[in-house]
């Protein structure tokens, strides 16, 4: 990348890594360094044109997720999302390709936030 003077990184993070969570701290803290790298190595390699962004999934319909909920437990946390719904990998995928595709050739240091309108600031 740095010889070609051209690229794109694309981390992945977590809403928790803004909010914070009351049972998993280890999860948030690296969710959270992730940004903070994100936003070091973006300076470190702009001189490169290379790119470094991240995404943020709010709750995502996998394996990670499903099997920690019952259907009224989804319902509830669904009912708090304000698109009313668990993003899909796809979502993730879409806003990773973006951000990699030269429609974001201006775009580094940032963090995309994926999650359906849970968090926004």
């Amino acid at each position: 990348m740095k010889e070609s003077k051209s690229g794109s990184i694309v981390n992945i993070s977590s809403c928790v890594a803004f909010t914070g969570t009351d049972h998993e701290i280890h999860y948030a803290s690296t969710k959270s360094g992730i940004i903070g790298f994100t936003k070091s190595l973006a300076l470190e390699t702009a001189p490169y044109r290379i790119r470094v962004n991240a995404v943020a999934p709010g709750f995502i319909a996998t394996d990670m997720v499903l099997p920690l909920m019952t259907d009224e437990e989804r319902k509830t946390l669904e009912s708090g999302i304000p698109l009313a719904r668990l993003g899909e990998p796809e979502d993730i995928g879409a806003a990773v390709a973006f951000l990699a595709s030269d429609f974001a050739s201006y775009i580094t240091g940032e963090t995309i936030h994926v999650n359906g309108g849970l968090i926004m600031y």
